[in-house]
């Protein structure tokens, strides 16, 4: 059966279209968060097949074939890479309503020019030709990343990483351009006893320090944030269930560091406060550079102990959490405000209950010194779908102003997620072309095409201003 995709895929209305044609799909993509690991574009990897490129690291849909009763064997097992494909295929018709129902075959269209839906009956033949075509150059990783007009991707590398990789991109002049993005979450993860000091000793080798006190720890800190800085990196995230904030002296964060040296355990509002601070002492840094701090916050991970414990992290065992946001956040931002330290600041939501809460804080924190400095990120992980999108833009718009938003990003580990950025420029201006058709927008195609434009591409750009010495 032929695709559903067509050149007016989620279009409803003619005015949607025209904004969607006229102003969206062809501009270049900016993608500031991802998870795509450098070494594969410096080496400009040439996969194997379509398992190697599109299943491998995709916990989306490892959680989609295990629902549909998929043996792990086929899924993160010694299964072939053919095998696991056909698995793949075989239960890619039951996950319609889905949004890997969509991706999937936006994917494959942009991509492979698959104009068929992938089932059983035809699972074979994609997988030969989809592979054959990855042999070929404009397939390789740095072709891939072309093809959909990247012009510049953020990866998200650790405070020690040697960013070899970034440097090694830069100096082969590779398009698209590939910056760091500095993600410090072990350097704070003082709960974690004998594993975080482990990796103060590594940090330590990274930054050169010595790290015996929290002065040194702070110390190492700046120092691979300058190292980032000199390698082009402008973004820091970080992952948190929520961000912390308690009165200055509730503890000391010198002694806390020195139990955790000493192998004590830290009760639960000493390890918060840990954190806070030591977030208040990046965000100030990130000031001084100049720099856009990203904060993922409600995610409750690693649910599943058994199959944690036979698979590792990041395999489809996380979920949205219900964690309390909004006080916490308020006085986070207020602490770096009050002395105008504030950085530009993007915060992502995982929990949609959450989305007025968000959306209405981040506007107590934009001063007029830059157009959207405090940013409602795009929907992300469990959200980063039609009705997810949706919201946050309804939200966004109920609370503040959508049209400085930066709009979005893959977040993903395939170089075949591009079209994601597609389906966000299709659902806005399908949005945005609702409006119009019911009569609560003005029919303004020059007005309404340009904040089109620049959520789809320029607002980023001017946003993180990658040229920026």
């Amino acid at each position: 059966m032929k695709t559903f995709i067509n050149d007016d895929f989620l279009l409803q209305s003619d005015f949607a279209k025209t904004l969607y044609h006229n102003y969206a799909k062809e501009l270049p993509i900016i993608d500031y968060h991802n998870h795509l690991p450098p070494q594969e574009i410096d080496g400009n990897r040439v996969f194997e097949n379509i398992s190697q490129a599109w299943l491998a690291g995709d916990h989306y849909k490892w959680r989609a074939m295990r629902a549909f009763g998929i043996d792990e064997h086929y899924i993160t097992g010694n299964a072939t890479d053919k095998e696991k494909f056909l698995k793949w295929a075989h239960t890619v018709p039951y996950t319609v309503r889905n949004p890997l129902y969509h991706w999937t075959h936006l994917e494959l269209q942009r991509y492979f020019g698959v104009q068929e839906l992938l089932g059983p009956g035809n699972a074979e033949e994609i997988y030969e030709r989809t592979s054959a075509m990855l042999q070929q150059s404009s397939h390789n990783t740095v072709g891939l990343l072309q093809q959909q007009k990247v012009e510049s991707l953020c990866t998200t590398d650790e405070s020690i990483d040697s960013l070899q990789f970034h440097k090694n991109i830069k100096q082969k002049g590779i398009s698209p351009k590939v910056f760091p993005t500095f993600r410090p979450d072990k350097t704070f993860a003082i709960e974690q006893g004998g594993t975080y000091v482990a990796y103060l000793q590594k940090l330590g080798a990274a930054s050169n320090i010595n790290i015996e006190s929290y002065n040194d720890l702070l110390a190492a800190l700046e120092n691979r944030i300058n190292y980032f800085h000199e390698q082009g990196g402008r973004l820091a995230d970080h992952g948190l269930e929520q961000l912390y904030y308690f009165k200055e002296g509730t503890y000391n964060a010198e002694s806390l560091f020195k139990k955790a040296l000493d192998g004590k355990t830290l009760v639960v509002e000493e390890v918060q406060y840990f954190k806070a601070q030591v977030l208040l002492f990046l965000g100030r840094c990130y000031h001084k550079k100049g720099w856009v701090q990203q904060f993922h916050i409600g995610a409750i991970r690693d649910n599943n102990k058994r199959l944690l414990s036979k698979l590792g992290p990041d395999t489809g065992f996380d979920s949205i959490g219900d964690f309390s946001q909004a006080r916490a956040l308020s006085g986070f931002l207020n602490e770096l405000d009050g002395t105008d330290q504030l950085a530009k600041t993007i915060i992502y939501n995982l929990n949609p209950a959450d989305n007025e809460v968000i959306a209405s804080m981040v506007g107590n924190f934009n001063d007029g010194t830059v157009k959207g400095k405090v940013q409602f990120g795009s929907g992300w992980w469990f959200l980063d779908q039609k009705d997810g999108m949706e919201k946050q833009m309804n939200a966004l718009s109920n609370m503040g102003l959508l049209s400085c938003f930066v709009g979005m990003l893959t977040d993903s580990r395939s170089f075949l997620s591009f079209p994601r950025h597609e389906y966000f420029r299709r659902i806005l201006c399908n949005l945005i072309g609702n409006d119009v058709v019911n009569g609560e927008l003005p029919t303004d195609e020059k007005l309404l095409g340009k904040i089109v434009s620049d959520i789809s591409y320029y607002n980023a750009k001017n946003y993180f201003d990658f040229n920026k010495p």
